[in-house]
């Protein structure tokens, strides 16, 4: 063999492995979206897959009607209240390490929830639930920055998460219809276990680990934010009427203690932050403009999606008779058009930029959310939800995408933990938030329309003015759509992209490293800074 022949011999292995190597790349990092997206979507369709069950497990565990809320809400409260505590915790302990136990922790309250004899247990089991969630949420988001590269590769990653928070929450829905109606209501907790175990096993070994940060947890924070946030929903949902015969709770004792107490703890927070060396939320995080509307956006959405797969599960269920099953099925026009809408925001947001995306999914959103508000009790789905379900979910979508790249414009690795905990906890709270108020629009509503009919407790007038309040909701949620567009045209100076992808222009200046970071649409960063 000559010298030449050997040394393309060698050419030759080297190529090869070097093109192996190149697919098995691929192939992990398909594989650690996989991890990611599944684990997101698991968390947040716990949010919504027990609500077909409620009735079942009401009978089963004899819970009070208000007793009954607390299996959906204390889970949103530990979850939105300890997602900062999580987020910090993943920078200093290691995003893997802490993903990998939240799946842990939450598989095993899955289960034990799953298997609940009481109603102490089962609510142990759904906070339980939530504090692993808290764990998760922050740490997937922040593994999406360490283990995917800048440009197409994180854009489409980003991507792919924004579409499947979007979506989780209808998807609970239907799977939670089809488990109640086909398996039992425990099995809307265990069907996680097996899924998380999974997942628990697979992360180490596809996802990178980045390297941890200096710091301690910020206890003192972490026990006021979760209180203040805690306090603040629970004062807000204990204001609001309980049904269409009851009355508004704003001067109860407990309602003003529990929104005083939040107005406390939230301010502490606030002066807690601001003089912590090791900040649980550092306050520059939310300085940049572009990140605000972000943030501001993903609460608003979230009080949208609250209010839509709250209020019309009950119009179907309440209003129209329909079953667990046919509920859960009236749900597909909205995921499908979600779908669809999240797949064109993700193509469009690298070449127009976030602000047209948003302006015109708040608009399709205000407008889908208007036509569902004029649902009456005699109407069908077909004629008046299916058309207002896909208009309202394709706008949704197309503001879902960019408020996720935006939350994390320009944010630095070391703070891209605490980065990710504010975008998960801006829908939370946000639609807890919100839920609570819609929910006084309605019951009032309805109660008053009740009061003018003199009909008391006829059939067909309860379901009318059940209507009434719900279609009140969806029109006061509507308005909260169009306040996305008035976020986007004031705070967002993130300029349209070239049409082929070409990095934008921002006015923006750098972060405090003075280095360049990613863009939203997860393009190679830019130095330009617009006039404007």
């Amino acid at each position: 063999m000559t010298v030449t022949s050997e040394t393309r011999s060698v050419a030759r292995r080297v190529i090869g492995l070097y093109r192996r190597a190149g697919n098995a790349g691929r192939n992990r990092l398909g594989l650690a979206l996989l991890v990611i997206a599944v684990s997101q979507l698991m968390v947040l369709m716990d949010t919504t897959i027990v609500t077909m069950a409620l009735p079942r497990i009401q009978s089963a565990l004899g819970f009070s009607t208000t007793g009954l809320l607390w299996v959906v809400n204390l889970y949103g409260l530990i979850f939105g209240g300890l997602l900062l505590l999580g987020g910090r915790a993943g920078d200093i302990l290691g995003r893997r390490r802490v993903l990998t136990a939240g799946l842990a922790l939450f598989s095993a309250a899955s289960l034990l929830g799953g298997v609940a004899q009481d109603k102490a247990w089962l609510l142990a089991a759904r906070a339980a639930q939530g504090a692993g969630a808290a764990l998760i949420a922050p740490a997937a988001l922040a593994l999406i920055i360490t283990n995917f590269p800048e440009g197409p590769q994180r854009g489409r990653a980003t991507s792919v998460y924004a579409s499947v928070s979007a979506l989780a929450s209808a998807v609970g829905l239907v799977a939670g219809g089809l488990l109640v109606t086909y398996a039992s209501w425990r099995w809307t907790l265990i069907v996680n276990a097996p899924i998380g175990i999974v997942l628990a096993i697979a992360a180490p070994l596809v996802l990178t680990e980045p390297a941890r940060q200096p710091g301690q947890l910020d206890l003192p924070g972490a026990v006021t934010a979760a209180g203040g946030i805690a306090a603040l929903v629970y004062g807000l949902s204990a204001a609001a009427p309980s049904g269409a015969f009851d009355v508004s709770h704003w001067a109860s004792a407990n309602v003003i203690a529990a929104l005083a107490g939040a107005v406390v703890l939230l301010v502490a927070f606030a002066a807690i932050e601001a003089r912590s060396s090791h900040p649980l939320l550092p306050l520059r995080i939310l300085a940049d403009r572009n990140r605000s509307a972000g943030y501001l956006s993903a609460a608003a959405v979230g009080v949208v999606i609250f209010a839509v797969l709250y209020f019309a599960t009950l119009f179907f269920q309440e209003v129209w008779g329909y079953s667990a099953l046919k509920s859960s099925v009236a749900y597909l026009p909205w995921i499908a058009a979600f779908g669809i809408g999240a797949a064109a925001s993700a193509q469009l947001l690298p070449r127009i930029g976030p602000r047209p995306l948003m302006v015109a999914g708040s608009l399709s959103g205000a407008g889908g959310m208007y036509w569902l508000s004029r649902t009456g009790a005699t109407d069908s789905h077909l004629g008046h939800v299916f058309g207002a379900f896909i208009i309202a979910a394709f706008g949704l979508s197309l503001v879902s995408v960019p408020f996720v790249a935006l939350a994390l414009w320009r944010v630095r690795p070391a703070d891209s933990g605490e980065a990710s905990s504010v975008v998960n906890v801006a829908p939370l709270v946000g639609g807890s938030v919100g839920l609570a108020a819609l929910g006084s629009v309605a019951w009032i509503t309805a109660a008053h329309q009740i009061h003018v009919t003199r009909a008391g407790g006829a059939a067909p007038a309860f379901r009318h003015a059940l209507a009434t309040g719900f279609d009140r909701a969806f029109l006061v949620a509507a308005g909260v759509a169009l306040t996305i567009s008035i976020l986007a045209a004031v705070l967002i100076r993130v300029r349209a992209t070239g049409a082929a992808g070409q990095t934008p222009t921002a006015a923006s200046p750098l972060s405090e490293q003075d280095q360049p970071q990613p863009e939203p649409n997860g393009a190679a960063p830019t130095t330009e800074v617009s006039p404007n």
